[in-house]
């Protein structure tokens, strides 16, 4: 077990990412291969219990700590940064079902992250209401002794690899689509299967695939909720660590193609106009490029100022957490975009970094809940009309 600060934190996770995530980024986005190697180092400093409690067996660090690990981890690979955001939202809930139940199995899977060796997730999204992650389509079954999970997972990041998933479905006796409950599913139970292979545009590291459930059976401790509580949890719990969380991501990427912008344009030269670099050479591209990082420092600041909500919670603390998703989405594409502009032909032939992230900016976007979704929400909460 190894406790970490702040500072130990985000520095043991650069000292990762420089030698192990960002040598590997570009293999493991050209194959589509998960990161093991980065999440077993990841492990082993103690990083996969970040946010556990020291009381069971993590460092106890909250909402800040993360988001600089995180987009740190997303400037070497978002595809890395991906996984370990999914691990820690599962992370949160099993938290909080640890607290309330007590039970030995949440116990064992904390503690186990304690030691670096446990990697959990999501499974919350089903084919059939597609983004709308809190409207799951499958039923459970009760049982004497807990339920049988039958379900489409449309997107589980790290499937086939995580030891656990936070698995959402309707309860037995569900009225409507929010009358969810949370299960921990442990990889080795029967009836899970990756149902088909990921092979997307972006975050191509994260073997975000479909997965099935059939006849899964889970006793009632390895319930996470309250019988109809899944929704108050995914609203409460999920949804601000993975806003966050998400805009992290968007943040480390703006970072690294400014990096890579700049590069391009010290190095690159007009030998005809003596040796003159395209940034010496070109007004128009130093503008965009300062423009990026306008942009870039804009999501900084509004992250800084979600995390600041989410320390000291008040009656902004929502519209905070709908906000900077939709706005990191948008700024990651917009720099992202401009990158590939600024370093032109070397971008698009991937001599490159650019290109990888501009995929993986546009992937972000569309995971749930959408930038639409989230100016839904938005406009709902300024008129005072319920989100749902």
């Amino acid at each position: 077990m190894t406790q970490l600060d702040h500072r130990s934190a985000v520095g043991r996770t650069r000292e990762i990412a420089q030698a192990t995530i960002a040598p590997a980024a570009h293999d493991l986005d050209r194959a589509g291969q998960f990161p093991a190697d980065a999440i077993a180092a990841l492990g082993e400093a103690g990083l996969l219990a970040l946010n556990v409690p020291s009381s069971f067996g993590g460092s106890g660090l909250g909402p800040r700590a993360f988001a600089e690990v995180n987009a740190v981890l997303a400037e070497a690979d978002p595809s890395v940064a991906m996984v370990y955001m999914m691990h820690v939202c599962a992370g949160e809930v099993i938290v909080a079902g640890a607290k309330t139940t007590r039970s030995p199995v949440f116990q064992t899977a904390l503690a186990e992250m304690g030691r670096g060796k446990h990697l959990t997730t999501l499974a919350f999204s089903e084919a059939g209401s597609r983004s709308h992650f809190w409207a799951p389509l499958s039923r459970a079954s009760r049982t004497a002794g807990g339920v049988l999970l039958n379900a489409r997972k449309s997107w589980v990041t790290s499937a086939g690899s995580a030891d656990s998933y936070v698995v959402t479905t309707l309860s037995s006796e569900a009225k409507s689509p929010t009358d969810s409950t949370l299960y921990l599913v442990p990889r080795s139970a029967t009836g899970m299967r990756v149902a088909a292979p990921w092979d997307g545009l972006g975050l191509r590291a994260t073997a975000s695939s479909p997965m099935t459930l059939e006849g899964v059976e889970v006793g009632d401790d390895h319930r996470l909720t309250e019988e109809g509580g899944g929704f108050a949890a995914k609203l409460n719990i999920v949804l601000p660590w993975f806003n966050l969380a998400s805009a992290t991501v968007s943040l480390g990427i703006c970072r690294a193609v400014v990096a890579a912008t700049v590069a391009h344009l010290k190095t690159s030269k007009f030998e005809h106009l003596g040796n003159t670099s395209l940034g010496e050479a070109l007004p128009t591209l130093r503008q965009t490029l300062a423009q990026m990082q306008i942009d870039t420092d804009g999501l900084a600041h509004r992250i800084d100022e979600c995390v600041g909500a989410l320390e000291s919670p008040g009656p902004h603390t929502m519209l905070r957490v709908l906000e900077v998703k939709a706005a990191a989405g948008e700024t990651a594409i917009r720099v992202t975009s401009d990158a590939m502009h600024a370093c032109g032909g070397a971008a698009f032939s991937k001599h490159t970094s650019v290109e990888r992230y501009f995929r993986d900016a546009h992937a972000g976007s569309v995971m749930a809940p959408t930038g639409d979704v989230l100016r839904e929400f938005i406009g709902k909460s300024l008129l005072g009309i319920p989100l749902f």
